[in-house]
């Protein structure tokens, strides 16, 4: 899939979102959340045949080839919808580090079956403090590849039938093909905030793992500002529906014989909502189509969408619950889903100040 035109982009979120406003109700998601996986394996494998497990897989791999800008759209979708899937840790995250590597070999032999919905791989990236950088690598290799230490945050990495980790080898910083069954490998599920998002904490210990080819951190790096444009469409589409459903109740609500939205208080509220949405919507398309283009101030544009679309969700969230009143407090309300959605996605890669430092480094303050 080459580069689509506006319009050609704008159908395909909008097909997604077809499919998953029939797929991925409020119900559909509240039952999935709870189940053991913690994504619908029959949906999963929609996905996978319209092209969105293999969206930004190289063709030669079975995937279609497409660029943050598609990528972006489509999780505005995901986002909107509450999709529980391990897109972003899979599809996203492992798969872009796995292309930024330069083994022919593991390519060929696992992007196929991630394209295809088949395989699902998660990427160890950062240790207990999350800081995302080489020094928070917390997992160690002997020259003959065996493993030991742990990685924390893997997305998804109690479903991954592969897991690609970053270790500390002799030589330097190196990334790793471990099979998930491997002996000296163990799984943890952390608790999460959010019961639509999976996160593992695993621990190796003395794992043999085959080292994979090419520059393990600058890989990483680009699959990480990957993830955080997928994870600002992600946010985007969940503020984008939050306003609509907010404005949606201020409208039908009344109180003293008017409706809600028709009070000073509550417009103010809402204008407030339309600002932060539309900016979260901006600043994630921007940073897709900065990276899309290689443009200089790429890393910028991604450490801004990074900080802005997380800070403008929960904000939009936080106003949501309070302009629908008490009812939304209740976990049965899907303004609470949100909620917990824009909570822990903005911890995910990182705190946003630790964006804000990125961005400010990249503009040269």
């Amino acid at each position: 899939m080459a580069s689509l035109s506006a319009e050609e982009r704008t159908a395909l979120r909008d097909a997604v979102t077809r499919l998953l406003a029939d797929r991925s109700t409020e119900a559909d998601v509240r039952r999935t959340m709870e189940t053991a996986r913690g994504y619908d394996e029959a949906l999963w494998a929609q996905l996978a045949e319209m092209g969105v497990a293999g969206l930004v897989i190289e063709e030669a791999y079975g995937g279609a080839g497409a660029g943050p800008l598609e990528l972006e759209a489509v999780m505005e979708a995901a986002g909107a919808s509450l999709l529980c899937a391990p897109l972003l840790g899979s599809s996203v995250l492992a798969a872009a580090l796995l292309q930024g590597l330069d083994d022919d070999e593991a390519k060929a032999r696992l992007l196929p079956g991630l394209a295809g919905g088949t395989l699902i791989a998660a990427a160890a990236l950062t240790g207990e403090a999350g800081s995302w950088s080489p020094e928070g690598v917390a997992v160690s290799a002997s020259a003959d590849g065996a493993l030991s230490g742990h990685a924390s945050y893997v997305i998804h990495g109690q479903n991954a039938g592969v897991l690609l980790v970053l270790a500390h080898a002799p030589d330097g910083l190196a990334a790793f093909e471990v099979a998930a069954d491997a002996a000296g490998v163990s799984v943890a599920a952390l608790p999460t905030f959010d019961h639509t998002l999976r996160l593992a904490r695993i621990t190796f210990d003395g794992a043999r793992g085959r080292r994979l080819q090419g520059q393990a951190w600058p890989a990483a790096q680009a699959a990480l500002d990957l993830a955080l444009v997928a994870l600002a469409g992600d946010q985007a589409g969940g503020a984008q529906r939050c306003l609509e459903f907010t404005v949606d109740y201020a409208k039908t609500r009344f109180q003293f014989g008017r409706a809600i939205g028709s009070f000073q208080a509550i417009k103010h509220m809402a204008a407030d909502l339309l600002l932060e949405s539309e900016s979260a919507i901006s600043a994630a398309r921007n940073a897709a189509a900065k990276l899309a283009d290689a443009a200089p101030d790429a890393e910028a544009a991604v450490a801004l969408a990074a900080f802005a679309c997380a800070d403008a969700y929960a904000k939009t969230t936080a106003d949501a619950v309070q302009m629908h009143g008490g009812i939304a407090f209740t976990w049965e309300h899907p303004a609470h889903l949100y909620l917990r959605r824009a909570r822990s996605g903005a911890q995910l890669f990182g705190a946003s100040n630790l964006h804000r430092e990125r961005f400010l480094k990249a503009l040269g303050a």
